[in-house]
């Protein structure tokens, strides 16, 4: 996956003057735990969103949660460390309520589910090694735009708000990596659909076709924002 163009969006990790560099110690984990740990780093370097990294200044521990519905681990990296020598970004994104108030008198609604969202966003080179993380099997630094870090939703939700340009607040919305698509009367469907298709493939944004839905009535956009 090549991610969106580095001049629609790349993320910075602006960390205060004068910080200084956290090392955490490696955990230990249990036997089915580091197994997650082993695939998800697998499938992370097969798609190029990690790379190995020697001798680090900064260096995180992975975190692992069980996945909704599954009795699955989801690696995460504890970034507190880092994150708490980082500036805010002061960027606000719109809250749910606004979104759905935003969606009176729309006849039908689309969802679109952006895949492996925030890594489809590149870090700034210099950057990369202060992500860095450590496990059973080396460390590692990522590539794209991790989850747990300070102003990525930022980030993000700027990025895909460029990309849909005037759509936004006319006929679509954007909340962090779920579009939602307005269509006022049934027979522009398609039209709207096909403006936003463009504007996302111009910009190189990758799709998750089993999260997304098309042409539902109103009154089921708070279930999808919730369950997504």
């Amino acid at each position: 996956m090549p991610g969106v163009p580095r001049e629609l969006a790349e993320h910075i990790i602006d960390v205060n003057k004068g910080s200084k560099p956290v090392k955490q110690k490696l955990r230990r984990f249990a036997p089915d735990r580091k197994a997650a740990i082993k695939k998800e780093i697998t499938k992370l370097m097969a798609a190029g969103f990690i790379r190995e990294i020697i001798n680090p200044d900064w260096l995180a521990n992975p975190v692992l949660v069980e996945k909704k519905n599954s009795k699955e681990w989801r690696m995460c990296i504890d970034y507190t460390d880092l994150n708490k020598h980082c500036s805010k970004d002061p960027y606000v994104p719109p809250r749910i309520d606004q979104i759905i108030d935003s969606t009176a008198g729309s006849a039908l609604l689309s969802f679109l589910d952006c895949y492996s969202g925030y890594h489809q966003i590149s870090l700034r080179e210099e950057d990369q090694s202060k992500t860095s993380f450590i496990t059973p099997f080396g460390a590692y630094c990522y590539k794209s735009m991790p989850f747990g870090l300070k102003n990525v939703g930022a980030t993000y939700q700027r990025a895909i708000q460029t990309c849909l340009g005037s759509q936004v607040g006319r006929n679509a919305e954007a909340y962090i990596d779920d579009v939602v698509i307005k269509t006022k009367e049934p027979g522009s469907l398609i039209e709207d659909l096909e403006e936003t298709f463009k504007n996302l493939k111009a910009w190189q944004w990758k799709l998750n076709p089993t999260k997304c839905v098309f042409g539902v009535p109103s009154g089921q956009l708070l279930g999808f924002l919730v369950s997504n």
